[in-house]
This record gives C-alpha cells, structure tokens and sequence, in this order.
C-alpha cells in the first residue's frame, strides 16, 4: 500500500474543488529509514482512516439506494471502453454516473461524459489508487440520484486499490487477455478482494498467447468464490451477461 510504495497524491485534483480546499492524503516523506514497526503503524492509521470515511461512504449508498462498483485493473485493460459500452446500453433505462481516477488528464471522464452520463474525474497526481475521502469529496461535486448505478474507475494498478474500502459494494477486477495469464497469481490481494473478474478483448483470443481456462484456474486459485464473464467491449460479444450481473446486483 501507499506507505510502503512511496507514492503522495499532494497534487490531487478534483473537477469543481479549488487546490486549496482539495484533499491531501497521507502524505510521505521520501527516502525516510523508517523502521518495520513504524511502517505497521502507518499502514495501521492509513487504513483505519479511510475505512472510517469509507464505512461513512456506504452508508450514504444505502441511504441512496446506490450501487456503487469499483473497477479496477492494469493500465490499458481496457476499462474506459468497457464502461462506454456499458453505459450506452444502460443509460436509456437506469441513472448512472461515474467517478474516474486518473494521475493526470481529463482524458476518460470527457469520454464518459460524450456518452451523456455525468462524470466527475479525480487527478491523484503522484498517487496511485483513489482512497475513500476522494471519494466522498467527488460524490458532493457529482451528486448521483437516488436509485442510480456508480461506477468508480480506479486509477490503472493492481497494487494500492486492493487495500482501499472506497464503500463500494463490489470490486470488479478488469483483466485483458493481451495481459498474462498468471495475473491473478501476482497480484493475489486484487483478485482476492474483488467479487467478479471481466476477462475483456476475448475478440482477440485468435492473435494472443493466452489461455483462458489457466487464467481462470489461477483467479479461483487465490478466490474460490470470484464470479467470471468474458467479453468484449469492442464487439459487444458477451455483454449481455455482464448487463445481467449488473441487474442482479441492483436487485439484490
């Protein structure tokens, strides 16, 4: 996690918050000896803050009626392209709005915005994860509707996000098959932590060394219970059945 990996989000960004009243969180001393002890007390204190923001977050989904999901995977998963498809085909029938996090660049949230769904981007700046008082403070600025689906885009790392509670009620974990197939055994904590894994670009299965029935083996392996849909954002072809997680979850 953050204290550990040295990175800062001292120049956090969120669209409608001035500088000066942006949040900073946790920030690091670069290059600091810190002894073990002391890095288990950070890391204690980090989390214990961002879970106590973080529980204050779910309520308000509840509260709401809010189904908040938190996307996360690798830079280049393809995410941004999955949540553009998703919401052309969601937006005529349900409210939906999303929160994107990025280091730098409006870039995804004006192409989520060209969809006619509102977005809120979040800069991290040095920082690699949204954590739960980004959160908060983007929700004030987008102010989803009661009843509405949030996406959460998280910045591209299978690292920091793993240990971030952003009040979702989900992780989704978006992996390509243009990645490896022992992903989910790298970076264990992601997949453990997240309750369904997309497995994107099955379109290019033809042109790429990568073997969906180990991919999948090695994401139960480490999540015996992790749910899996493969699709292609692209072509279209298995997004019903995501649309369909999607409308259980809202159910539920």
């Amino acid at each position: 996690m953050c204290s550990t990996c040295g990175c800062a989000s001292g120049e956090l960004r969120i669209e409608g918050v001035s500088s000066e009243h942006a949040y900073h969180s946790h920030e690091h001393s670069h290059g600091l000896p810190f002894a073990a002890r002391r890095l288990v007390d950070i890391e204690m204190d980090v989390l214990a803050k961002n879970n106590h923001i973080a529980a204050h977050n779910r309520e308000h989904f509840a509260a709401a009626g809010i189904l908040a999901l938190n996307l996360v995977s690798s830079p280049g998963s393809g995410k941004t392209t999955l949540l553009t498809s998703t919401l052309t085909r969601l937006a005529p029938y349900f409210d939906c709005a999303v929160i994107e996090g990025d280091q730098q660049t409006t870039n995804d949230a004006d192409r989520i915005r060209a969809t006619g769904v509102p977005a809120i981007q979040v800069n991290t700046g040095k920082g690699c994860h949204l954590d739960a008082q980004m959160v908060h403070d983007a929700l004030h600025q987008l102010s989803p509707n009661n009843n509405s689906l949030l996406f959460i885009e998280n910045v591209g790392n299978l690292v920091c996000p793993a240990s971030f509670d952003l009040g979702e009620l989900h992780k989704v974990a978006v992996l390509s098959v243009t990645e490896g197939e022992d992903k989910p055994l790298k970076y264990p904590h992601m997949f453990a932590a997240s309750q369904l894994m997309i497995l994107n670009k099955i379109d290019l299965l033809p042109y790429v060394s990568f073997d969906v029935g180990i991919c999948i083996a090695n994401a139960r392996q480490v999540n015996p219970q992790i749910e899996v849909i493969q699709l292609s954002a692209t072509t279209g072809e298995g997004m019903d059945q995501w649309l369909l997680w999607l409308e259980q979850q809202r159910c539920a």
